[in-house]
């Protein structure tokens, strides 16, 4: 069977701050490793982190930019949300439940690693509502 993974690359200023977030934090297998990237392993996904000589800046609020996992066991996103909080992570939103008694209801929470670069992690109650419910128009935030 031909697994298809997911890649992103987004941009830090330091690789040690790096691997203790992700790494430490997320529990991310570190792949190879420069003076200027290195690859990692999120839940089976590739994330490469490339520094960026240029400043950082926080965007206002998690639009448009963000990254994430959408978990399919809400005990295994229980089990992240347990560890990010254990380990003191830095949360840009707390856990809560979007969309409640809606086909669309979901789980969150968000966090922020030391370059401003912003994570969701879901669940959905419902699986369907991933890449379905098209005639529920809500996304997100309002």
């Amino acid at each position: 069977m031909n697994k298809t993974l997911f890649h992103l690359a987004f941009p830090l200023n330091n690789i040690e701050q790096t691997k203790a977030f992700y790494g430490g934090g997320l529990g991310c297998e570190i792949g190879r490793e420069t003076s200027n990237s290195i690859i990692m392993n999120l839940y089976g996904h590739q994330i490469v982190a490339h520094v960026n000589k240029e400043p950082l800046t926080p965007q206002n609020g998690i639009y448009p930019r963000h990254f994430g996992l959408i978990f399919t066991s809400e005990t295994d996103w229980e089990n992240l949300l347990d560890a990010a909080q254990q380990k003191h992570l830095k949360f840009y939103q707390e856990p809560k439940r979007r969309f409640p008694g809606l086909p669309t209801e979901h789980r969150t929470f968000f966090l922020e690693d030391p370059f401003d670069n912003l994570l969701e992690f879901k669940y959905y109650c419902y699986p369907e509502a991933v890449l379905g419910c098209n005639e529920y128009a809500q996304v997100g935030d309002v």
